[in-house]
């Protein structure tokens, strides 16, 4: 079989959860099937890292796709062409994004529909292009697959869409995060913390992620409780920062907020092995990687009460309602001064990690491609 795939959202040191789970599936994919070969369809320059095995085969299609109406451009225009010239049998595509003129049996991976629900959140061109495709693209796919029981039943309600259909491939955690000992973390919190212990916060700075509610919510616990502690930020902007960077300068207790940027993964495991606690209170989630990651890490989690994160925590959070600030910074102080609370959220998520790992992710994407291949 000719498996096309699209992998313009592998970008070397750019790699978010979509990201990371195109190329954590990918790699075991492509390995583990060798007797299929694999067309990889990047938009721009690829790092060679990304060609796993060799039945990966490379191509490059511009233009880069940076702007909706070259989204149409790639999928509607120059992606049927291209399937139709190397006699591609299946289109994947791990981002959402699929085509409405190809009549190539395509498996697409919608990881969630947040746009749906708070359209304000993205930039108007962007949200109008989700909108107005997205349902044909759920419509149009031979198999979807998604990263949650929450997602599957978002995505099958809103849009008409049969269970049958939908498969769920929940996301995995890199090999990487792992616990630290005591040294060690001392170690990180004198490069990163001054020497504090501190909660961590990872992800792109969006508004989905709540992380203007969380500076809030760290404030009152540093002025209610006057814990010695520091809050590290971990992630770059993505759009509308806007109200992050007016919290953050209106902020009593800034001095003791830490932005770190985007890290590599090697730095950032390091980060969330070495905090006393991940604070994760986005407004909705189609999974949250940095919920197992943490698990992993063997650091304790506060989370929101929200969308997929209660099925991805199960019982191995502190978990809240992440609008209510006073309740965030409650759990905060709860979590910094229970030692025997935060030990116990870490035995139990040693066995709520055991539900997701990459190679069961990819093992139920090949599942999805089996599909077409039947």
């Amino acid at each position: 079989m000719k498996i096309a795939v699209n992998t313009r959202l592998l970008l070397k040191g750019k790699l978010e959860g979509i990201g990371w789970f195109t190329y954590e599936t990918l790699k075991r994919i492509t390995t583990q099937h060798p007797e299929h070969q694999f067309f990889f369809i990047f938009d721009r320059e690829y790092d060679k890292e990304f060609v796993f095995s060799d039945n990966v085969t490379p191509i490059i299609l511009r233009p880069p796709t940076r702007h909706p109406f070259l989204w149409i451009l790639w999928f509607e225009y120059r992606i049927p062409r291209l399937l139709k010239e190397i006699g591609a049998d299946i289109f994947l595509s791990t981002d959402g994004y699929i085509s409405l003129k190809t009549n190539i049996p395509q498996i697409d991976v919608i990881h969630d529909i947040n746009f749906v629900h708070n359209p304000e959140q993205l930039p108007r061109l962007t949200s109008w292009y989700y909108n107005k495709y997205f349902a044909k693209f759920a419509h149009k796919a031979l198999h979807i697959g998604t990263v949650s029981e929450f997602s599957k039943k978002d995505i099958c309600n809103t849009y008409g869409i049969s269970e049958d259909k939908v498969t769920i491939c929940y996301n995995g955690a890199n090999n990487n995060y792992k616990p630290l000992s005591e040294a060690e973390k001392e170690n990180i919190r004198n490069q990163y913390s001054n020497g504090k212990k501190y909660f961590v916060f990872v992800g792109a700075l969006s508004p989905r992620k709540n992380v203007d509610g969380l500076l809030r919510a760290f404030d009152i616990f540093k002025d209610k409780y006057n814990i010695d502690m520091n809050l590290i930020i971990v992630g770059g902007s993505l759009h509308k920062t806007e109200a992050i960077e007016k919290v953050y300068n209106e902020m009593k207790h800034k001095d003791n907020v830490v932005f770190t940027g985007r890290q590599e993964t090697d730095v950032l495991c390091k980060l969330v092995a070495a905090a006393e606690c991940l604070t994760y209170i986005p407004h909705f989630e189609g999974f949250g990687i940095p919920l197992v990651e943490a698990m992993y890490a063997e650091t304790a989690i506060i989370c929101a009460n929200n969308s997929s994160l209660p099925e991805v925590v199960g019982d191995a959070a502190l978990i809240c309602d992440g609008t209510d600030i006073n309740e965030v910074a409650d759990k905060m102080y709860t979590i910094s001064t229970n030692d025997d609370l935060r030990k116990s959220l870490i035995e139990k998520g040693k066995l709520q990690r055991t539900k997701f790992s990459w190679q069961q992710s990819a093992e139920r994407l090949w599942s999805c491609i089996e599909t077409a291949i039947k």
